[in-house]
């Protein structure tokens, strides 16, 4: 029997189990299995909420764990994650009926990680990120595309744009984590996993 039919046991490393349903969903959602709501405030916690798309995660705390997006620190919710370094991210996988939700601190990236991801995307996506000012006002859509094609032009020997300095990327390191599943007749099955001290997870199971 897999654990799909069975319930979250409660010894379960959350990330084991992270691993294992982003899997599957990566094997059954049509579109963008790694795309994620990410919420964010303001300095006096005023809530605003965007998708996003998990870029990079692992286990444990540090360089390599946690859970990795990338954006533009002049946008919206860059400025908000300066402000407030803290956030929220939630997967709905609806082909699993699935959720999961994470919430921590929030850490930038170094800026070899940011270089070395920058460079790793399409030629097309580093020119429309560089040409961006984010969530800026932009009088009309065809300036944006002439920058676009500027830059088109400018780097196409390289095949390479160098990454702007305001764009970067973000890292949560995760106090929590709950596993969130569909049940017949909305008996719905939720566990959550608290990180305590030394890293260690401690779990529940909460009403649905």
């Amino acid at each position: 029997m897999t654990r799909a039919d069975t319930s979250i046991p409660a010894s379960v490393d959350p990330f084991d189990l992270f691993d294992e349903w982003f899997a599957e969903a990566q094997g059954s959602e049509p579109n963008d299995a790694n795309a994620m709501a990410l919420a964010t405030a303001t300095h006096a916690g005023a809530p605003s909420v965007r998708m996003v798309l998990l870029k990079e995660h692992g286990a444990g705390l540090g360089e390599n764990g946690g859970f990795v997006f990338y954006t533009n620190a002049q946008s919206r919710k860059g400025a908000e994650i300066r402000a407030n370094p803290q956030a929220a991210l939630l997967f709905h996988w609806k082909s699993l009926r699935r959720q999961i939700r994470i919430e921590g601190a929030l850490t930038e990236v170094s800026s070899t990680q940011a270089d070395a991801y920058f460079q790793s995307r399409p030629f097309v996506s580093q020119v429309g990120s560089a040409a961006s000012d984010q969530s800026q006002p932009l009088d009309d859509r065809e300036t944006y595309l002439t920058r676009v094609q500027a830059l088109e032009k400018r780097y196409a020997d390289a095949g390479r744009v160098p990454r702007p300095p305001e764009w970067t990327g973000f890292r949560l390191e995760p106090a929590g984590m709950e596993f969130w599943r569909d049940r017949p007749n909305r008996l719905h099955e939720r566990r959550k996993f608290v990180r305590g001290e030394a890293g260690k997870w401690a779990s529940t199971l909460l009403y649905p």
